[in-house]
């Protein structure tokens, strides 16, 4: 089996490239650790998702790095970037002070 996994990997052009000798990735580096609180967030979007009861269906991720302190905030697909930015301000930054 080890045999048959090596040829079909040989042939692989995809395995070819993210095993490439020429570019190697280097060493890893340990993450930037955030002093204090609300400095280093992350944000994210999941969508696609069945809808809720209130008809909500895409939930904005807002997480901080420093508490691990995490925001789920859903939302309507039609929902413009002012709305975000309001359920952000309303959600997040008030939690902060």
């Amino acid at each position: 089996m080890k045999r048959d996994v090596q040829k079909i990997c040989d042939r692989c052009i995809t395995c070819k490239q993210a095993k490439s000798k020429l570019m190697p990735h280097g060493l890893y580096r340990p993450l930037h650790v955030p002093k204090e609180s609300c400095v280093d967030i992350s944000i994210n979007f999941i969508l696609g998702l069945t809808r809720l009861r209130k008809g909500r269906d895409f939930i904005f991720v807002v997480v901080d790095k420093f508490s691990k302190m995490r925001h789920f905030i859903s939302y309507y697909k039609t929902d413009d970037v002012m709305n975000i930015v309001y359920l952000f301000l309303k959600e997040v930054v008030r939690s902060f002070q």
